[in-house]
This record gives structure tokens, sequence and C-alpha cells, in this order.
């Protein structure tokens, strides 16, 4: 696979070579010491999709960087902290829930440097709650004494800001639900509300052309309004894209410009990745995420009163 550069990136690489060798020669050590990228990718939909939208970013990169870079499947949202914080991972993309978690065990060694931004201009997304397009759910008090699913514990849409604002509104998930279970992904929850398996689960959403539910419908494997949403929560701000802070400056840098870049030079690999639902990559910053920051300490910090 090739990717295009433009008369300017090139003319930018011929100014480089003529006007700033010590760049140049710092972008060469990294090499030295770095034989392998490992993008991680958790488990937010099945494996078959997400190597769909992965592998060719890898393959890309690997172009671009001129180093191997791969793929690194973990099994849930935490495995993504666990291989940055272990050296096992140089990057990926997080929840902002997992963010936070990171920042939490890592500090400064997490470092986000771009987020998302929509087709509309929109740098956030929403939790949502779906139901059964044919329940007679009509608000979250009718799923009082109902079943109802979350994502996975470290999942922003898919529970802790489902988890924090439903219980601000006054309906505890601990007491209004008969049941509430984990479904291991955002795919597993939709899937199991469409088949009737629970009343209702949290998933994520943009607008109505993007979001889990539209993913699933486009991939033919749930039918096209067979759910409808009961509840939406505050914007909650795109998932930043992670390097580790402890990797060689050039290397970040590096991976920085190349991704920015991915939409002009590989834009097949940028849709695909995208799902036509993102205009462009934009810097993120961890200021950007203290509001969601603030959302998971309040919930640990409950947590921890209930164990005591």
């Amino acid at each position: 696979m090739s990717f295009k550069a433009s008369r300017r990136t090139v003319m930018t690489g011929i100014a480089a070579s003529v006007f700033m060798p010590g760049v140049l020669r710092a972008q060469a050590d990294w090499r030295q010491d770095i034989k392998e990228i490992r993008v991680g990718v958790s488990s937010a939909e099945n494996e078959t999709g997400a190597l769909a939208r992965w592998e060719p970013v890898a393959k890309y990169l690997t172009e671009v960087l001129g180093v191997p870079t791969r793929t690194y499947r973990v099994a849930d949202y935490a495995g993504l902290v666990e291989g940055m914080r272990g050296d096992q991972i140089e990057c990926s993309r997080f929840g902002p829930a997992v963010y936070s978690l990171g920042r939490r065990v890592m500090g400064d060694k997490l470092r986000p440097i771009f987020r998302d931004v929509d087709n509309n201009g929109a740098e956030g997304y929403y939790s949502v709650v779906i139901v059964r397009a044919d329940s007679p759910i009509k608000t979250l008090a009718d799923l009082k004494g109902k079943p109802f699913l979350f994502a996975d514990p470290n999942s922003t849409s898919g529970y802790a800001f489902p988890q924090y604002f439903m219980k601000k509104q006054g309906f505890d998930p601990a007491t209004h639900f008969s049941a509430s279970v984990f479904s291991g992904s955002h795919e597993n929850s939709v899937i199991g509300v469409v088949k009737g398996q629970y009343e209702a689960a949290s998933t994520y959403w943009t607008n109505e052309t993007s979001g889990m539910v539209q993913r699933l419908e486009g991939r033919g494997m749930v039918a096209k309004g067979s759910t409808r949403i009961i509840w939406t929560s505050p914007l909650i701000p795109n998932s930043p894209f992670c390097v580790r802070a402890n990797l060689p400056q050039a290397l970040q840098d590096a991976v920085r410009e190349a991704m920015l870049a991915l939409k002009e030079r590989a834009p097949d690999v940028f849709k695909a990745l995208t799902d036509g639902q993102v205009s462009r990559f934009a810097p993120a910053r961890h200021e950007d995420y203290l509001d969601v920051v603030a959302v998971i300490e309040e919930l640990d910090r409950e947590r921890k009163q209930k164990k005591s």
C-alpha cells in the first residue's frame, strides 16, 4: 500500500534536509531505539470490525514512519491503560473515562495529542439510553424494576456518564433497575436490547447518522429503526488519541503529524477508520477532559464509601 505526498509535504521535507539537519538526525535517532510501534485496540467492537478499522492505519504508519507498526489487541478498556503503563503499547485511542483512569495511574506519562471533529464541526458525543423501538418505555422512570445493560465499567458513555447523571436526576441505577449488568462492549449492549434480552442499555451517539446503533445498522447486524433513544447525557469530549510521554519527543511528533495528515495522504484509510463521520483531527489537551476526570473521581469516591 502506498500513500500520496502533497507538493507541500515534499517541499517541507527538502527544506528540512537543507536547513534542519539536527532535526533529521533526531528523527533518525529514535529509530535506533524503537524497532516496533504498537497501536492499542480495545474491545469496544468485535475483533473483525476493529481490525478492519485499525490494520490499515498500522500499515500507513509503517510506511510513513519507516518502522514496523502493528495493532495490539487488549481484552477490555482497562487493558489499554495497563499496556501503556507497562510500555507494551506506544499509542492508542482512549475513551475519555479510560483516559481519566490512565492519568490517575500514569500521570503525565499519558499524553493526548488529537481528537475527532465530526462532519458538523462537533468535538464531542453523548451517552444515550436506548430501548427497542416497539417498547412501551418512554422515560427513565418507566425503567423502574427493569433490567439494564451498561457496556464496560471503564466506558464513558457506556457507564460513567449514565451512572453519574442518572443518579443526579434521581434515578440511582443500584436501586432503580431490577439488575444492571456489564455486557462487555457497546455492540453487545445494542444487540442485547434489540434481541429483547434487556429492556434498555447505554451506548454512545453523536448525531442522527453517527453512533453505535448506526454502525451496527450499516453492517446489517441490527435492523434500521429497531431502537429508540429515551435519555441523553450532557456532551462528552471526543476520545483522545494518546501516546506515551516517555517515548522520544521526535517519535511523538512524528506520530501526531502522520495522523493529522491521514485524511490528505490516505483518504480511504481515514474514511474506514472514522466511518466517514469525521471531518478532521484536532489537537487535544489534558485540560479538555477535566470535567470527565471530575465525574470519574466522584464515582470512585462513591465506590470507596460503599466499601467502607
